[in-house]
């Protein structure tokens, strides 16, 4: 893998989640494929240790290009109680590891997330953490995510609700 490749897909998602994380939910939209996928499998537990323990029946979400919009647009609404006051949190990206698929320009990218959040004065913090496969397009106006694929490490997870992106 060339540096400068990894280089400036590290930049794109390090923008990313800056825009998350700064609630800047329809520049984000910008840097989404219009063909996106953005899908989290249920983590199940099972007794054999070498079959995979995500759910290919179950997910949390299987989200597109017009519902990614539609949850952004439902943040800067009233109706979005949820986020007033707004959440403070942070998304922690590692571990990037790129390589080509057949498809000239993109490029399957695996990576770590750690998301944070605390809510107005509660003591308590929420998290999520595991790994993301993602598929990254070079386009004409800068690389877009084409699919995300989000493993959460944990079968029971320990956030109030899923509104956030990770």
């Amino acid at each position: 893998m060339e540096a400068d490749l990894h280089y400036e897909i590290s930049q794109f998602l390090y923008k990313e989640v800056y825009l998350l994380d700064h609630r800047q939910y329809r520049e984000w939209l910008d840097l989404l494929a219009d063909d996106v996928e953005y899908i989290m499998p249920l983590r199940v537990t099972v007794e054999n240790k070498h079959e995979t323990n995500l759910s290919k029946e179950m997910t949390y979400f299987t989200d597109y290009k017009k519902d990614l919009t539609m949850k952004v647009e439902r943040l800067y609404t009233k109706s979005a109680w949820v986020e007033n006051p707004a959440p403070r949190q942070r998304h922690f990206i590692s571990n990037i590891v790129i390589e080509p698929t057949e498809v000239e320009g993109e490029y399957n990218v695996k990576s770590y997330f750690l998301f944070k959040r605390s809510r107005a004065s509660e003591p308590n913090t929420e998290e999520l953490f595991g790994e993301r496969e993602d598929i990254i397009r070079r386009a004409e106006d800068g690389w877009k995510l084409a699919k995300r694929t989000i493993h959460p490490d944990q079968a029971v997870l320990t956030v109030m609700n899923l509104s956030m992106f990770l």
